[in-house]
């Protein structure tokens, strides 16, 4: 008997008590990966590609990700966004290897095939040949050999695209709650761009988004959070899966006047650091410029996460490179009516988070310390019970049903 064999079968079993276990293998399989880049990332799903204001003039362009696929975002002279993938439709080159820019169109460099800015193919080198010899068929139809074009959607300053025609609007893939929350966190869509962070994570991107929709660990692991009373288990909190756990919410209150409180809960809590404090408290005092007291943050499956931590707003795009590889990118960003305070206090808040950011640093540490232990025991099998066993709505942060939503979901998609 093939012993192999037998393993590996009863590896791609899903274990019982389906929503509440997490089987190993699924973050070390390369053949898993490419099949969920396909559903996820290449599927009937809407991507979080860019901001309008990166591309706010004619020509402009900056590249962006859909999972392992690279795509360009460009502003055409009419005012309208294309999306084309950033491939070269002669040999697959990358059409574009600069991050950003403006041009009049898009020349590969391998062989010079150039391409305008809605992807149409405008002519390349040598198409009748030389000296009488070589050349292109006569039948060749420029018309046919374009970029790949994508579906695009607008909605508030922040630019999504699909590979798939038959997708829902954007408007149906969000659903209502998150469409609100999006509108909330981008104001009247008169976006600011503050910057970029990036790292490469030695993870698996399934890990990344179970981490953005924990919010259990959030006291325990980040000291930085619990000191500074930014977010603690004792304050009104809520979880909310959305869309059979497409995607997830979770919202927390913020009071300056119980910060430091110390009650039954900080006395479970290794990590407050009650001695602990910053010259400048700034980073850890934010004004409540939505009116609501809430620190909303909350992820659009499969790409993105919105961050409101204090007055830091910045959108984290996860893109999976392999099976064990995730690269984010973080872009910050404000509004064009901020003022000179409100910005600084935006830029200085950013620092909780990034690759080397206050909190962020805490959960780079931890993941690619999981990746490895995943990878050797693809037979064990992770738990998933606190809150309980389904993916219903709590009020608490010492819950998991965020992630018992997020595989429900995915299974679902996935036939597991």
């Amino acid at each position: 008997m093939n012993t192999s064999t037998v393993s590996t079968a009863q590896l791609r079993r899903w274990p019982e008590q389906r929503d509440a276990r997490i089987p190993a293998w699924i973050y070390s399989d390369p053949d898993l990966f490419k099949r969920e880049m396909e559903v996820f990332y290449e599927g009937s799903t809407w991507n979080f590609v860019g901001l309008a204001c990166e591309i706010a003039e004619p020509g402009a362009f900056k590249r962006s990700w859909i999972g392992t696929r690279p795509v360009l975002v460009v502003r055409d002279e009419d005012g309208t966004i294309n999306v084309v993938e950033n491939r070269c439709a002669h040999r697959g080159s990358m059409l574009c290897w600069k991050n950003n820019g403006v041009v009049k169109d898009f020349t590969c460099p391998y062989h010079h095939w150039s391409y305008d800015l809605k992807g149409n193919l405008l002519g390349l080198p040598f198409l009748r040949g030389a000296m009488g010899k070589g050349g292109m068929p006569r039948d060749f139809a420029k018309g046919e050999h374009g970029l790949r074009k994508l579906r695009v959607a607008e909605r508030k300053g922040l630019v999504w695209a699909t590979f798939d025609e038959s997708a829902p609007d954007l408007e149906a893939y969000l659903g209502d709650e998150i469409a609100a929350l999006i509108d909330r966190a981008t104001g009247n869509g008169r976006l600011k761009l503050l910057g970029y962070n990036r790292q490469l994570l030695p993870c698996n991107w399934k890990l990344y988004v179970e981490n953005s929709r924990d919010p259990y660990h959030a006291t325990l692991l980040h000291s930085f959070f619990l000191t500074f009373g930014l977010l603690r288990a004792d304050t009104a909190f809520k979880a909310v899966p959305t869309l059979g756990g497409r995607h997830a919410i979770m919202a927390s209150t913020y009071s300056a006047a119980t910060a430091s409180e110390k009650n039954e809960v900080t006395q479970q809590l290794a990590s407050l650091k009650s001695d602990f404090s910053l010259q400048d408290m700034d980073m850890v005092r934010p004004v409540d410029e939505f009116g609501d007291s809430s620190m909303i943050n909350f992820s659009v499956l499969p790409s993105v996460f919105f961050q409101q931590h204090g007055n830091s707003l910045a959108i984290r795009h996860v893109i999976p490179k392999s099976e064990s590889q995730t690269e984010l990118s973080w872009t910050h960003y404000g509004f064009e009516d901020d003022d000179e305070t409100m910005q600084n206090r935006r830029i200085k808040q950013a620092n909780l988070m990034g690759p080397a950011g206050y909190v962020a640093v805490d959960d780079s540490e931890v993941l690619a310390l999981m990746q490895p232990v995943a990878q050797s025991a693809p037979d064990s099998v992770q738990a998933v019970e606190m809150g309980g066993r389904d993916y219903a709505p709590q009020e608490t942060m010492l819950t998991e049903t965020l992630i018992r939503g997020f595989y429900h979901y995915y299974r679902e998609k996935m036939g597991l």
